[in-house]
């Protein structure tokens, strides 16, 4: 499994190859040509047309010897039709971190946090940590999404969750949507901060046990998903489809709040209000 562990050899190489696979020629303006295309997607020439740097800087490029000046990377990412969460990883893959296995502090819920949580009205409330970590909920997200208190402390990730436990799982009805969200944002995290320690054990760990994450992270997707609607099947009360927002953390920005509510007045509302109520 040496291929998928989420080693820094060449990162910028990867997440490159990868989205120009995905462009196709006549996307960017360029014509198919009459020869037969050995892969999907851009020619690395093409790509350095587009960005009107030379084929060898390109390959270069690609092959890990050199790091782009800026306005070269925002021409690639032009040529690439990258979008806004692309072109931020992209950045932070340039920029690099020091490296060396890093061990972050324990991050906990903030006083002001907690109690926000136990303000809210009825409508499920996690806080996140970094690389997902499940730092505290309310009643109703532990009755929507599962008691995340019967897990270890060590495991209780919700990414490790949602891939290794059939249970939270089976509560997802687009479970492939969600699944590439979880992995998306998780590649994000990977290009802040690529040498920690817990994160790297925690892709290696997945992409070991689980086929649909192994295959998602060599996909080189990234996204930061900050609103939406997901459908969950609970286990007694059936399918809710509720709304959702994760929202930045003022007492310490690398903890995000997830909230999951429905409009007043909407069955899946009354729902969420009577498990408040409990």
């Amino acid at each position: 499994m040496s291929e998928i562990l989420p080693l820094r050899k060449n990162a910028l190489g990867d997440f490159l190859r990868a989205r120009r696979a995905e462009v196709r020629p006549t996307e960017v303006g360029l014509p198919l040509g009459v020869n037969a295309r050995r892969v999907p997607g851009l020619r690395r020439e093409e790509v350095a047309q587009l960005a009107g740097i030379s084929s060898d800087y390109y390959n270069r490029l690609e092959q890990g010897r050199l790091m782009p000046s800026a306005p070269v990377l925002a021409a690639i990412g032009r040529g690439l039709k990258l979008d806004t969460d692309q072109t931020a990883y992209l950045r932070r893959l340039v920029q690099g971190a020091p490296h060396g296995s890093v061990s972050r502090p324990l991050q906990t819920v903030g006083p002001q946090t907690a109690r926000l949580i136990a303000l809210l009205g009825p409508v499920s409330v996690v806080v996140f940590g970094r690389c997902l970590d499940v730092l505290g909920w309310n009643a109703v997200a532990a009755e929507l999404l599962g008691d995340f208190s019967a897990c270890p402390a060590n495991e209780r990730n919700f990414i490790r969750m949602a891939f290794l436990d059939p249970g939270v799982r089976a509560r997802y009805v687009d479970w492939e949507t969600s699944g590439r969200q979880c992995v998306a944002y998780l590649r994000m995290d990977m290009a802040r901060y690529p040498d920690d320690a817990r994160l790297n054990a925690l892709v290696s760990e997945l992409s070991e046990k689980d086929a649909d994450f192994r295959t998602w992270w060599t996909s080189h997707q990234v996204a930061i998903p900050s609103c939406g609607q997901k459908s969950v099947m609970h286990p007694v009360v059936g399918q809710l489809t509720l709304d959702w927002q994760m929202l930045g953390c003022a007492e310490d920005p690398d903890q995000m709040i997830y909230i999951m509510s429905a409009p007043s007045g909407q069955p899946a509302a009354n729902v969420l209000a009577g498990w408040q109520n409990r």
